[in-house]
């Protein structure tokens, strides 16, 4: 039993002293330091996550169903959700004047009041208009 007890006691001093740090006081200065560490690094990745969501908002690809119509200015395409009229740019080599159409891109500044859609893809054709 005191074998048992005379290791235990020599087993926690030696940890005791290999495992000891000494304590240190942090100074207003280092944690000073550290607040605005934690400030830089907060800012940083809410700019990055902000430029981020403004890249993919810009980017992405809308699409618009309506009837197709062609006139002096090219075809034209009304919008069964907001009803406008937007002129049709891009890929408008399967797009039929005359016919319900889906198409997908990207709605772009026109000049005045008109409303440009750059054309990237016809994703559905679902035949002529019903007027």
């Amino acid at each position: 039993m005191t074998r048992n007890f005379l290791g235990s006691a020599l087993l926690i001093g030696a940890l005791t002293v290999g495992l000891a740090t000494p304590a240190r006081a942090e100074t207003f200065e280092t944690l000073g330091h550290q607040v605005i560490a934690g400030i830089v690094v907060v800012s940083v990745a809410i700019a990055v996550t902000v430029t981020l969501l403004i890249l993919h908002h810009k980017h992405r690809e809308i699409r618009i169903t309506g009837c197709v119509s062609s006139g002096p200015n090219g075809m034209s395409l009304t919008d069964e959700k907001d009803k406008r009229t937007y002129t049709l740019t891009g890929a408008t080599a399967g797009v039929k004047a005359g016919d319900r159409m889906a198409l997908a891109g990207h709605k772009r500044n026109g000049s005045g009041k008109a409303f440009v859609f750059e054309t990237l893809r016809v994703t559905g054709d679902f035949g002529a208009c019903q007027r």
